[in-house]
C-alpha cells in the first residue's frame, strides 16, 4: 500500500503556504478537492491523507492554475481529455512544461542539499 501524506505535510511538499504566517494553506487543498473530481484523500478519523498519486494529480493541478495560470474549469478540462496523451511529440505542450518543471524543482533541491554538504558536510582530515 501506498504511504499516506496528512493535508499539512502535503502542503508544505507543494509550496502552499501563507507567506505571512509560514503556516500551511489546507484550505486550499480543501477547496480543489471539491472543484476535482481526481482528488480523493483517504479520511481516517476525520483527517485526510493523499498517496502519491493523488499528489501528483495535485501537483498538476497546482502546475497549470499556478504557472501556467489556467482557470478552474480549463484545468477540469485538460484533467478530462487525460494530459498523458496531450501533444506527446511536441516539446512545447503543456506536457512538456510540466516536466521540465518537475525536473527544475528536483535539480534545485539537490543543488540545495549540495551546497549544505559543502558547507557542514565532512571536513579532510589529512
Amino acid at each position: 500500500m501506498d504511504k499516506l501524506i496528512n493535508i499539512s505535510e502535503v502542503s508544505k511538499l507543494l509550496e502552499i503556504i501563507n507567506i505571512k504566517t509560514k503556516k500551511p494553506s489546507n484550505y486550499i487543498l480543501r477547496y480543489w478537492e471539491k472543484e476535482f473530481k481526481q482528488i480523493k484523500p483517504t479520511i481516517i478519523k476525520s483527517r485526510r491523507y493523499y498517496s502519491k498519486k493523488q499528489i501528483n494529480i495535485i501537483k498538476l493541478i497546482k502546475f497549470l492554475l499556478k504557472d501556467k495560470g489556467m482557470t478552474i474549469s480549463g484545468v477540469k478540462n485538460i484533467l478530462k481529455s487525460n494530459i498523458n496523451s496531450l501533444d506527446d511529440y511536441n516539446s512545447y505542450s503543456l506536457k512538456a512544461d510540466y516536466h521540465r518543471k518537475i525536473i527544475k524543482d528536483k535539480s534545485k533541491k539537490i543543488l540545495e542539499k549540495l551546497k549544505k554538504i559543502k558547507k557542514y558536510g565532512k571536513k579532510n582530515t589529512y
